[in-house]
C-alpha cells in the first residue's frame, strides 16, 4: 500500500464544495458486465457508497460526470442522493461547467476523481484531481493524489475520508457518531 493518508493534500482539500467522479474505473472496477438481454450490470462497492454519504452530511455536493449512458447509473445516483450526474460526456471539461453551473459552484471549489485520459481535461479545471492506484498511467502523472485503492474497491472511500478530515468535519461525522477516530482508519 502506497503512503496515501499520510500524502493527502490537506490543503487543497479545504474548502472543496463539490466531489465530481467518474463511474467507470472509479466507482467500479471498470468492468461492464451484459446479460443475454444486453443489460448492462456494474458492481459499485458499499463502503465508497457509504463514504458519499458520510461526505453528503459535510454539506459538500457529490456528482457523476461520465463519458457512458446507463440507467444504472442514474438508479445508484437516486440511491446515494447525488442530484448532479452527466453521463454521455466526451468532453468532460464541458461537462464540468454545466455540473458548476447547475450546482452554483466554480470548478476551483472542486475536486475530482478520474481514472483515465478522458478526465485530465476536467481534472485540469478542478482544484483537486484525484486518481485511484489503478488509473492509467498518464493520468497518475498528472494528479494531485493517488489512492492507495483501486477503483471499486475503496478508492471513492478513502478520498471521502480525507476530505472529511481536510475540512474540520471528522468529530462530527465519523467520530462521534461511530466512536472512530482518524488514526484508526488509516489516517
Amino acid at each position: 500500500m502506497n503512503d496515501s493518508y499520510h500524502s493527502f493534500p490537506m490543503q487543497l482539500g479545504q474548502g472543496i464544495r463539490m466531489l465530481v467522479l467518474d463511474v467507470d474505473g472509479v466507482m467500479t472496477a471498470g468492468q461492464i458486465f451484459l446479460s443475454d438481454a444486453c443489460e448492462q450490470i456494474k458492481a459499485f462497492n458499499v463502503r465508497d457508497g457509504h463514504g458519499l454519504k458520510l461526505l453528503q452530511r459535510t454539506g459538500i455536493e457529490v456528482a457523476i460526470l461520465t463519458g457512458r449512458t446507463s440507467k444504472v447509473v442514474e438508479h445508484r445516483a437516486r440511491e446515494l442522493g447525488i442530484q448532479y450526474i452527466i453521463q454521455g460526456s466526451l468532453r468532460k471539461a464541458d461537462g464540468i461547467a454545466v455540473l458548476c453551473e447547475k450546482a452554483g459552484v466554480s470548478p476551483a471549489d472542486c475536486a475530482y476523481m478520474g481514472d483515465d485520459v478522458i478526465d485530465l481535461p476536467a481534472m485540469d479545471l478542478c482544484r483537486l484531481s484525484m486518481a485511484p492506484v489503478d488509473a492509467h498511467l498518464a493520468v497518475q502523472g498528472k494528479v494531485d493524489w493517488i489512492s492507495a485503492y483501486c477503483g471499486g474497491a475503496g478508492a471513492v472511500r478513502q478520498a471521502c475520508e480525507g476530505l472529511i478530515l481536510a475540512n474540520g468535519c471528522w468529530h462530527d461525522v465519523i467520530a462521534v457518531p461511530y466512536g472512530v477516530s482518524p488514526q484508526e482508519s488509516g489516517w
